[in-house]
């Protein structure tokens, strides 16, 4: 995962316009709302990235703790939500030091296809620990292994049809495969699960799990799970 955390906390092109990225973390706070079951819930967000939209979500929960990899964008998080009492922002070392069973929501959204199945299954075990036992964890925009990036390309220029940003999606791509984001992705490679590895993944880490109906955010070709801690029964 270390090379990717180091290109997201470069100058990067993965984003086409303002528009688009504006729209896109607007789009992925209202999708977090909608699994947050009370306004007093503390609510992570594992690997949020910029996470401009995060004032939406904190305001709809109790406390909001923002944990990213790459100290730039950490920085830079902490710097723009200093103002707001809700929002905590933490290193994943400090997510996997947290107390157990504090957290009422974890929201991993885009974030599975960059690490190690190794990484991953670390993580979920750590999630797992923080939940309590009423909690649920919302694995995101996870990729299939059938579907290429050709589908990537089409959710885009789709978003952009919709948006009024379609010039915009059909430059930046063309910008996106002479980036520095293809040759890491053509040398690196991102994780690509199907519905029974990820359902074994997190039912190994200790979770009962189901799908989606959607994703979240645009992109309706990669899927959603929500994982719960088994209910136990007296």
């Amino acid at each position: 995962m270390d090379d990717w955390i180091d290109y997201y906390d470069s100058t990067h092109t993965i984003y086409v316009s303002k528009l688009h990225r504006d729209l896109h973390f607007q789009i992925i706070a209202r999708d977090i709302i909608a699994y947050i079951s009370s306004p007093d819930a503390t609510v992570l967000d594992y690997a949020c990235g910029e996470a401009l939209s995060a004032s939406q979500v904190a305001a709809a929960c109790g406390k909001l703790i923002l944990a990213e990899p790459a100290p730039g964008v950490r920085g830079r998080l902490i710097a723009r939500f200093a103002p707001n009492t809700k929002i905590r922002v933490r290193s994943l070392e400090d997510v996997r030091k947290m107390q157990e069973q504090s957290v009422d929501l974890v929201v991993m959204n885009s974030v599975a296809q960059y690490m190690t199945p190794e990484e991953l299954d670390s993580a979920l075990l750590n999630i797992r620990r923080l939940l309590k036992p009423s909690g649920k964890l919302v694995l995101g925009d996870v990729l299939q292994p059938n579907v290429g990036m050709g589908r990537d390309v089409m959710a885009l220029l789709s978003f952009g049809l919709r948006h009024g940003f379609l010039k915009d999606a059909l430059i930046g791509l063309i910008s996106t495969a002479l980036s520095d984001y293809r040759q890491l992705r053509s040398r690196i490679g991102l994780q690509r699960y199907s519905e029974d590895d990820i359902t074994a993944k997190l039912t190994a880490a200790g979770f009962a799990v189901q799908r989606a109906h959607t994703n979240i955010g645009h992109n309706r070709w990669r899927m959603t799970f929500i994982a719960r801690p088994p209910l136990v029964r007296g």
